[in-house]
């Protein structure tokens, strides 16, 4: 059975709980839910639907891309969001990220995320083949 590795990267927001930023195992990355803090601060995003949502998915990004993949790589994702009335809005600003070929997707409404946020989003990454 392959080792599950712990990833970790400086360059997005750090952990504030006792889970891992990212896993890797049997060639998946397994990206922990990414909520509105800016990469560069770590200060929390307070803004619209369109402006946490671009937050979260520019976090999940960093971590995809220092993993060694791209947002193409993406297989599933999981998005909680704090009131399902922002469904349309937060979906114009994925859809930007996920054009072609977009991952698996379930969205929920979730009763409350943490530090009161609009928006948190997981993922599964297939992590390309290295020889």
């Amino acid at each position: 059975m392959a080792d599950k590795i712990i990833f970790y990267t400086d360059k997005a927001p750090t952990p504030k709980g006792p889970y891992s930023q990212a896993v890797i195992h049997n060639g998946l990355l397994y990206v922990s839910g990414q909520i509105p803090v800016d990469s560069v601060s770590g200060s929390l995003v307070r803004g619209t639907i369109e402006e946490e949502t671009e937050t979260v998915i520019n976090n999940l990004k960093i971590i995809i891309e220092e993993a060694g993949a791209g947002l193409k790589d993406v297989l599933k994702v999981t998005c909680y969001l704090a009131d399902m009335e922002d469904f349309s809005r937060f979906n114009e600003v994925y859809k930007k990220y996920f054009q072609d070929d977009p991952p698996a997707r379930s969205t929920i409404q979730a009763g409350k995320l943490p530090l009161d946020v609009q928006i948190e989003i997981d993922a599964i990454v297939a992590l390309p083949v290295t020889a």
